[in-house]
C-alpha cells in the first residue's frame, strides 16, 4: 500500500437514521462541507456537520473526517485496508464513508489524537486544518 495523504476536516459531524421512508430533507445537499445520504430498505442515513443534521430518529454527534486526498483511482486496493488496519491497531472505531473521488472514514472527536497518530505511525502523511 502506497503512502496516503490524509486531511483532517476541522468540522464536527453527525450521523442520523431515520425510517426508509422519510424524504431526504430540504436543502440538506446544498449544505457545506461532506454531505451523504445512504437508504436501504430499512434506513435512509444521513452524515453531515453537525449544525445541519435535522432531527432524526438516532444519531450520533461528535465525529470528525478524515479524507484520503484523491482523486484516488478505482484500480487502486487496500485503501480501505489500510486505513482501518491502523485504526484498529491502535483501538480506534470508525465509520467508513466513500465516494467517487475517495475514500473517508469518521472516528470519534475523542479518539482524533490516537487516529492521527496511528495513521502517522503506519506511514500516512496526515494534514491537520
Amino acid at each position: 500500500m502506497k503512502r496516503l495523504v490524509i486531511d483532517v476536516r476541522p468540522d464536527r459531524y453527525a450521523v442520523g437514521r431515520y425510517p426508509a421512508d422519510t424524504p431526504v430533507p430540504p436543502g440538506l445537499l446544498d449544505a457545506s462541507g461532506l454531505v451523504s445520504v445512504s437508504r436501504t430498505e430499512e434506513e435512509l442515513s444521513v452524515v453531515c456537520r453537525e449544525a445541519d443534521l435535522p432531527p432524526a430518529e438516532q444519531s450520533e454527534a461528535g465525529w470528525r473526517v478524515l479524507t484520503a486526498r484523491g482523486p484516488l483511482e478505482f484500480t487502486l486496493t487496500g485503501i480501505m485496508a489500510a486505513l482501518s488496519g491502523a485504526l484498529a491497531g491502535a483501538g480506534v472505531s470508525m465509520f467508513a464513508l466513500s465516494t467517487y473521488d475517495t475514500d473517508h472514514v469518521l472516528v470519534k472527536e475523542s479518539d482524533l489524537e490516537r487516529a492521527t497518530a496511528a495513521l502517522r505511525e503506519a506511514g500516512h502523511d496526515v494534514h491537520e486544518a
